[in-house]
């Protein structure tokens, strides 16, 4: 097939790049490319080949619109969120407009840790009692390839086209028919600006002994992995690399955690131990960052190492089990429409998947739509790097090693 032409804006452009055939980030910046992409990481974080045991109980019958009720489980810290009302207005707003009540619950703290809990029942086309859920892209892909999820019907999500363009064909679901990007992130260090006034410029920093026992890492493996290797110089966006290099980093991680070094491997619960004090030093998340300095003073500061910063995404699936799938779809359209999708990026402040959202956040907040975690420039996106696709066995092996040194 023909190569589309790129767009021009910059995020765009780099989204469309990275898509294309097996570049490795080093080959597409001696091309001038000059970043990695959110496609990328999205096409590269999806495993490949098929499952070995695929579910093959079909999709549960649809009462949406007997039953007017939708439930979604989502990450801590991931919409807005009215602290006085006790209300996530955009749901609220939902509701309004739809009548259809929304039970909303942060209950993924880890990719691993929430599919255990659901695979059980998911392999056995049962409802899980959640209509959506939100997973990170590598885990999307094993769901969508397990055949634990539904496909959309695009006739109820008129909005999903505005999906950034780079966005809509991706590796792990081709079309999008069984997903859609809910937002993107970097994965980078953070910590306690008085704590630790010198700051870190590289992964190494946090093995200082001076932070010994105030450190903690993510249970997401690409992140937290990733960036040791990074720091090692490796290229984790290319095929260049496999067990040597992963599992010089791994041991980098063993060895931090047995020194106690590392207090703890967290997933989202990471944030309360900043914001308690127990950590002064982190692998972290960009939006959380910014939404622990608006909420409980501008404590913390978050950057991407010098030897770069991982990018991910999370994405809208409804379970194979749900019996309300035409509201799941209906509460995808209407954070699809741009000046909702402004309202939630201005709170999470992570990446934000839908066109038109950035002019809709000059309304809001002008500041917030210069920022370059919200809206990438080509600075920040040539500093991020997406932790390439694995294969089936390699998945294997490096979780269950991975999960070993972090002690489960």
């Amino acid at each position: 097939m023909p190569k589309p032409p790129e767009p021009t804006d910059p995020f765009l452009r780099a989204l469309v790049r990275a898509q294309r055939a097996s570049l490795s980030r080093r080959s597409v910046l001696a091309a001038g490319a000059g970043a990695a992409s959110v496609s990328a990481l999205l096409a590269a974080c999806g495993t490949s080949g098929t499952p070995s045991s695929p579910g093959t109980a079909g999709p549960a019958e649809d009462v949406s619109d007997e039953d007017k009720r939708v439930t979604w489980a989502n990450w801590t810290l991931y919409l807005d969120y009215d602290d006085e009302s006790g209300t996530y207005p955009t749901l609220e707003a939902f509701t309004e407009q739809t009548g259809i009540e929304v039970t909303y619950v942060e209950d993924i703290d880890d990719n691993d840790s929430y599919y255990g809990r659901v695979q059980g029942q998911l392999a056995n086309g049962q409802d899980i009692g959640q209509d959506i859920v939100t997973l990170t892209d590598w885990m999307a892909g094993r769901m969508i390839r397990q055949g634990y999820t539904q496909e959309l019907d695009k006739a109820n999500i008129p909005n999903w086209e505005n999906l950034l363009p780079g966005l809509r064909d991706v590796s792990f679901d081709p079309g999008r028919e069984h997903s859609l990007t809910w937002q993107s992130g970097f994965g980078g260090l953070a910590w306690n600006k008085t704590a630790v006034a010198a700051g870190l410029r590289t992964v190494s920093d946090l093995w200082n002994p001076d932070l010994r026992g105030r450190v903690e890492v993510l249970s997401e493996m690409r992140d937290t992995v990733g960036l040791i290797m990074l720091d090692q110089g490796v290229d984790i966006a290319s095929d260049e690399w496999g067990d040597d290099e992963f599992f010089a980093a791994l041991e980098v991680l063993d060895q931090q955690i047995t020194s106690g070094q590392i207090r703890q491997v967290r997933g989202n619960s990471y944030a309360e131990d900043l914001v308690s004090g127990d950590a002064l030093a982190v692998i972290g998340w960009s939006g959380d960052i910014t939404v622990l300095n608006f909420e409980n003073g501008d404590n913390w500061e978050f950057v991407l190492p010098e030897a770069g910063g991982t990018l991910w995404s999370d994405n809208l699936m409804v379970p194979i089990g749900s019996r309300r799938k035409k509201n799941a779809e209906t509460l995808m359209d209407y954070y699809y429409d741009p000046a909702v999708a402004a309202e939630v990026a201005a709170y999470v402040n992570y990446i934000c998947p839908v066109e038109g959202a950035r002019e809709e956040m000059e309304a809001i907040d002008p500041e917030l739509a210069e920022n370059p975690l919200i809206f990438p420039d080509d600075e920040v996106l040539a500093r991020s790097y997406v932790f390439r696709a694995l294969t089936p066995d390699e998945e294997n092996r490096y979780n269950a090693e991975f999960q070993s040194v972090i002690g489960n």
